[in-house]
């Protein structure tokens, strides 16, 4: 018996130390802000992490991948989430280290009763130039579109401009939401909505429509017929910081990538 209680301590160990194990040791906060698709998936990494180790402190925020790219370029916080590669200019400037852990897709979605199902990249340009702005000139009742985007420093925006719309205007008069989580709340009250989210948000509150016929999925973001897509990335300004770097591996592990899939990306252990 005490033979079996050693070899399972043994085993339970060695999984501790390859992933979370390597906080052992460590203690101080750690503070994240920028993307907003990041976080579900991170608050779960630091809920178990600060249950394993009380002495350290890990605080997260929004604001976008843009602000979170200006802020741990100016060393305000320890590492920046962002959902878009960060420009040449961007990674001079802040000196920046890039780590990848997922990839994301980025849908186009609707109120769960409207009962359009696909759209295609030209109708889709429409809506988001004004061009078009009612339902009926999509086959539907007449009922006027309102129409949701991102701001300017979201890198979701970014992504679904260059990718979605190849870099076609978006109409000034589109009502623009501060994070992915709030453009799910205003979808799913707002009979009339069309917006854009992180696939990892996406649940039966809303409707995800499909892109010239390609529903937006894992499996065909891997099989590249979605091309909607994007990595997520966590920034450092410099060489990270202990504290920092285990939480970057953390997130590369096994179990970050178990918690990763669980939310609907694909997970990068690289």
């Amino acid at each position: 018996m005490k033979k079996l209680l050693l070899t399972l301590t043994l085993l339970a160990g060695s999984a501790f130390s390859s992933d979370i194990g390597a906080f052992k040791g460590l203690n101080g906060s750690l503070n994240i802000a920028g993307g907003t698709a990041h976080i579900k998936c991170e608050k779960e990494a630091i809920k178990n992490i600060m249950r394993a180790y009380p002495e350290i402190s890990i605080t997260i925020a929004g604001g976008g991948s843009g602000l979170g790219i200006k802020q741990v370029s100016s060393k305000m916080i320890d590492l920046a989430n962002s959902g878009r590669t960060p420009t040449q200019a961007e990674i001079k400037k802040g000196d920046l280290k890039l780590f990848r852990f997922a990839i994301d897709g980025i849908g186009i979605v609707v109120n769960k009763n409207n009962p359009l199902s696909n759209i295609s990249t030209q109708q889709l340009q429409d809506v988001f130039s004004g061009k078009i702005t009612n339902f009926k000139e999509l086959g539907f009742e007449d009922s006027p579109i309102n129409l949701y985007t991102r701001d300017e420093s979201s890198a979701t925006r970014k992504v679904f401009w260059k990718k979605a719309l190849k870099k076609s205007k978006i109409v000034p008069s589109a009502k623009v939401i501060s994070s992915n989580a709030a453009m799910k709340t205003i979808i799913a009250k707002d009979k009339n909505a069309i917006g854009i989210i992180s696939l990892g948000l996406v649940d039966d509150n809303i409707k995800l429509l499909n892109l010239n016929g390609v529903t937006p999925s894992v499996k065909t973001i891997n099989e590249k017929s979605y091309e909607v897509a994007r990595g997520l990335y966590l920034l450092s300004s410099g060489t990270p910081k202990p504290l920092a770097k285990a939480f970057i591996n953390y997130m590369r592990s096994d179990t970050g990538a178990k918690i990763v899939k669980k939310y609907g990306f694909i997970a990068v252990n690289e």
